[in-house]
């Protein structure tokens, strides 16, 4: 097995701790997102209270994927990439029903709601080509 460089045990990290603050706006979301959708007004409060059942375990499969995702790659292992996988096709199922199955961009806009979740699935892409260069460079087995 190769000797990983520097850049990439870094940058391995930095994808550790991208997908931990993934896992805390998880937990928010469960644990204060009526308390903070409420805060932001009666449609923000209405929309969160609207959100299907299946959201938050997809949300959950979302950042708990990415999270195991960043231990496998830094362990060394194969299981980044398929985990990564989940994780970003998780992400495309949330931000797809967000977009299309709501009336989200039409109350608050594309130039509001659209850059964060685009830069998710984003960060998820990177996640794929970062752990497929790494399998093709021998730095996990």
């Amino acid at each position: 097995m190769s000797r990983r460089p520097g850049w990439f045990v870094t940058l391995a990290l930095v994808l550790l701790l991208w997908s931990l603050a993934g896992v805390a706006s998880f937990v928010a979301h469960v644990v204060a997102g009526e308390r903070m959708a409420e805060a932001q007004g009666a449609w923000d409060l209405a929309f969160h209270r609207a959100l299907p059942a299946w959201f938050a375990w997809d949300y959950a499969l979302a950042t708990l994927a990415a999270l195991a995702g960043a231990a496998a790659l830094l362990a060394r292992s194969r299981l980044a990439f398929p985990l990564y996988l989940v994780s970003l096709l998780a992400v495309l199922l949330q931000f797809g029903y967000v977009f299309l199955g709501t009336d989200l961009l039409a109350h608050k806009g594309a130039a509001a709601t659209v850059p964060f979740p685009a830069f998710i699935a984003g960060m998820g892409v990177v996640q794929l080509v970062v752990t497929r260069l790494a399998a093709r460079r021998g730095w996990v087995r």
